[in-house]
């Protein structure tokens, strides 16, 4: 059995086995006192009797200046960063294959680089001759970046503390192995070990890091969840192959808000910045059609208009078919079932497509009357005015909620020219743009006065 108490002198700190009136190391009298041992359980799995040495506690109002950032010139990056880099701080990017996450982090390298920051590119999956070809493809082979291939822990860490560089990428953390872990680079323990050494390094050092991370079919982070934990910030590279927009969403942030989006654009030289994603989304769209709708939403702290398009078709199956792309199929499901309970609006018998234009997926609530009125324009064969957006939640006995930032998804469709809005009653609109505001109070109000039924 572990012992339960030990005796410690209060002059020198000495450790005995049992109580006595004077301590054998300083030779002080009455200094030993008995104390409890920090942990309860077997010695050989608990803290035991040894203790540590105490650290100093402050109080909440501490002042401390706000961590300086590095603008890296990119806008839509260090707009999801949170406003620039921070020293110090690990940064983990995921994304699907060949999506553009090494495209990107090597011109954010180039910029930060150019910006004063000493940056060093470690790349543990393709060559140097590979990354020097995609640097003069995009323009950036004088860029002042330190480039290295290897994938041994060890030596990546003993070459960074000789000489400690201010921003380190890592492309990708699966490649990365640690000779103290006995298992495969890319298993659970070895990315583990990998991401807590190169993140207690940056801590330790004052250097950015910022790791690359796999992602499996599911489009999580592959490796343990543990990894998303030990970062400052989590950002998914996101878009669909079929389209040349890319969405850096940030999913996790210590230094600025979370689910704020950046807009990219894949072209020939590279990923391009997109500072206005709503017009770009609705570029392509032509003259009114039954199914299409504009939606104007929020994404962190950007409005964003992007169109709905829906399809309503009769099925030759037995069981109709329900397919979505940019949005929740739960959510579409409960919008047909209040259509069909709350607005005897049935779609038994019918396909239901319904996707989200320029690859962008869309999450809030508040799609709920767009996505709405896309349904019941398909199915009504009837076009929605081309000047008008849309948006609003929808609840299960049919009303209609208003959501958050109603004014500035106002002035966004204002401001890309549209002339009118259909939103819940109820909602703070403040200053509208000059936009006619149509309110109404439930759905099956927003059927009969759109769609002349109910």
């Amino acid at each position: 059995m572990g012992k339960t108490a030990s005796f410690t002198c209060t002059a020198c700190g000495a450790v005995h086995s049992k109580w006595s009136g004077r301590c054998d190391a300083c030779g002080e009298w009455n200094t030993i006192i008995e104390e409890a041992p920090l942990s309860a359980g077997p010695a050989s799995k608990s803290l035991g009797t040894k203790r540590g040495t105490a650290i100093a506690l402050s109080d909440l109002s501490t002042a401390e200046a706000p961590p300086p950032r590095t603008h890296s010139g990119i806008a839509e990056l260090d707009r999801v960063l949170g406003g620039g880099l921070v020293p110090g701080s690990a940064t983990l990017v995921g994304g699907d294959p060949g999506i553009g996450k090494s495209t990107l982090l090597l011109q954010a390298a180039a910029r930060f680089a150019q910006a004063g920051l000493q940056t060093v590119y470690v790349s543990g999956e393709e060559a140097s001759a590979q990354v020097r070809m995609r640097a003069q493809r995009l323009g950036l082979g004088d860029a002042p970046v330190k480039l290295a291939t290897a994938t041994a822990l060890r030596d990546i860490l003993t070459t960074l503390d000789r000489d400690t560089p201010q921003l380190v990428i890592i492309d990708s953390i699966q490649t990365m192995w640690a000779d103290n872990v006995d298992s495969a680079p890319g298993s659970v323990a070895q990315v583990r070990a990998a991401a807590h050494e190169l993140v207690t390094f940056a801590k330790r050092k004052g250097c950015s890091v910022i790791l690359v991370g796999h992602v499996t079919k599911e489009g999580q982070i592959a490796g343990p969840r543990v990894v998303e934990h030990m970062v400052d910030s989590v950002l998914y590279f996101e878009g669909e192959r079929g389209h040349q927009f890319r969405i850096l969403r940030a999913v996790k942030n210590r230094f600025g808000p979370a689910d704020e989006i950046g807009v990219f654009e894949m072209t020939g030289a590279g990923l391009a910045e997109v500072p206005n994603p709503s017009a770009l989304f609705l570029s392509g769209r032509g003259d009114p059609s039954p199914g299409s709708v504009v939606f104007a939403g929020i994404e962190g702290t950007r409005p964003v208009l992007v169109e709905m398009q829906a399809l309503v078709a009769p099925t030759p199956h037995s069981q109709p078919r329900r397919a979505v792309v940019g949005w929740d199929g739960a959510r579409l499901a409960m919008i047909l079932a209040v259509l069909e309970a709350r607005c005897a609006v049935p779609f038994a018998g019918l396909d239901v497509y319904l996707n989200v234009a320029g690859g962008i997926r869309i999450s809030e609530p508040a799609a709920d009357l767009a996505v709405a009125a896309a349904l019941l324009s398909a199915r009504e064969d009837t076009a929605l005015p081309a000047d008008c957006v849309l948006f609003g939640e929808i609840s299960l006995s049919g009303a209609l909620r208003p959501v958050s930032q109603t004014e500035n998804r106002l002035k966004e469709a204002a401001k890309l020219g549209f002339s009118s809005a259909i939103i819940p009653a109820g909602g703070k609109t403040g200053g509208t743009g000059g936009l006619s505001l149509n309110q109404i109070g439930d759905l099956t109000s927003f059927v009969g006065e759109i769609f002349g039924a109910g």
